[in-house]
């Protein structure tokens, strides 16, 4: 499956000491693989959910566990993108600490799910290869900062725990790679509004990141046109010719208020108008 396996002992040592995990952490990892994390995880955590989706795999990990005498941990073989991490959570009572070594392929859908699931997860530990992670972690206003910046930045706290050189893995990527945490954080900070809106909004800014918000907006599949537009940025005090990687995630969420307000405020004009139309033209269907 073009996986590139841990290779380094030392490697995953570092990992999990820059991590600061705790005896009373519930780890789910992504990607066991042959354990290279799994092992020195299972010394330092109180229970590991080892997500492997390579069935290949599974019984090599089995038994690197019981050489290891490893007996807190859960190997699933499933998909982490099919996973019911809120089950998971309701049945332990806390919070889950998520780490891996995301595949290149489906990184983004997997800091989707993760973002979506958060509820029960307290932060996640991830590995990336070095440009992903620089995009990941890049601030407002450069051309890393991307839809999937935003909507984590929207509700964690990011940092850099480690660069990790390509020659420890087997067999070696062509690139280097970058663990980072996201650390989950409460919303309320932003006051009331609708996330599924404000994702949305993030996803249509960035859908035409060429073009200005106005116009990127307007040529969405939000439904928006140019005049709707045009008042929710007015209203959200951002300038329409700017663009999305220019606004940092509060101002995405008063552009969602703002649109939501514009629209609601729209259709409550076109009701008016409609209602008018008929009583004044009776027969006009």
């Amino acid at each position: 499956m073009g996986q590139n396996f841990l290779s380094d002992p030392s490697t995953a040592k570092t990992i999990i000491s820059r991590a600061q995990l705790a005896s009373t952490d519930v780890v789910v990892e992504i990607g066991a693989g042959l354990g290279a994390l799994t092992i020195y995880l299972a010394q330092v955590v109180k229970k590991i959910y080892a997500v492997e989706k390579d069935r290949q795999l599974i019984g090599l990990l089995k038994t690197e566990l019981l050489a290891n005498r490893i007996s807190n941990c859960e190997i699933i073989a499933m998909n982490i993108l099919q996973m019911d991490l809120d089950a998971i959570t309701d049945a332990i009572g806390s919070k889950l600490t998520i780490i891996g070594n995301l595949p290149y392929g489906i990184s983004s859908q997997i800091l989707i799910k993760l973002i979506e699931s958060r509820r029960g997860i307290d932060r996640a530990i991830l590995m990336f290869q070095k440009e992903l992670a620089q995009r990941i972690t890049a601030q407002p206003g450069g051309k890393d900062y991307g839809r999937i910046t935003a909507m984590l930045r929207y509700c964690a706290d990011i940092r850099v725990l480690a660069n990790i050189k390509a020659a420890v893995f087997y067999p070696p990527p062509k690139v280097d790679s970058t663990v980072i945490e996201a650390r989950f954080k409460s919303t309320a900070m932003y006051g009331p509004h609708n996330e599924a809106m404000l994702f949305a909004v993030i996803k249509a800014a960035f859908g035409n990141r060429r073009k200005t918000l106005k116009n990127a907006l307007t040529a969405s599949r939000l439904g928006i046109d140019s005049q709707t537009a045009l008042e929710a940025l007015k209203s959200a005090g951002i300038d329409p010719a700017r663009r999305a990687e220019t606004l940092n995630p509060a101002e995405f969420v008063s552009l969602e208020i703002c649109l939501r307000e514009a629209m609601e405020g729209r259709l409550t004009r076109d009701e008016g108008r409609r209602t008018h139309d008929k009583l004044r033209y009776p027969n006009l269907k």
